[in-house]
């Protein structure tokens, strides 16, 4: 079975740090450039964050430069996503996907709520 799982979200108070996971079964991962995408309450869903298959290139929205940091560890099958100086802005469910998304890939999302 070819899945994306996700988790590591949580309820952080304002200026915290969260790690997401993305985690592969059914196929590997090291073939894919990676995206992170999130879709809060009332709003379509929007790329976060990419990585390219290797690891070596790396793109941000402008909301998040400077705060999140995508990564990767090929031999885990799994990219993270490192997220601090989290903003009330940044509650939503984050997905992950491969580049270019696949519509039957997507997870269940892991929550992310920030809120003092």
């Amino acid at each position: 079975q070819v899945q994306l799982v996700e988790s590591g979200g949580g309820l952080v108070q304002p200026g915290g740090s969260l790690r997401l996971s993305c985690a592969a079964s059914g196929f590997t991962l090291d073939n894919y450039a990676i995206a992170w995408f999130r879709q809060a309450p009332g709003k379509e869903r929007e790329g976060v964050s990419c990585i390219s298959s290797s690891g070596g290139s790396t793109n941000y929205a402008d909301s998040v430069k400077g705060r999140f940091t995508i990564s990767r560890d090929n031999a885990k099958n799994t990219v993270y996503l490192q997220m601090n100086s989290l903003k009330p802005e940044d509650t939503a469910v984050y997905y992950c996907n491969t580049v270019p998304a696949s519509a039957t890939r997507w997870g269940q999302g892991t929550q992310v709520t920030v809120s003092s």
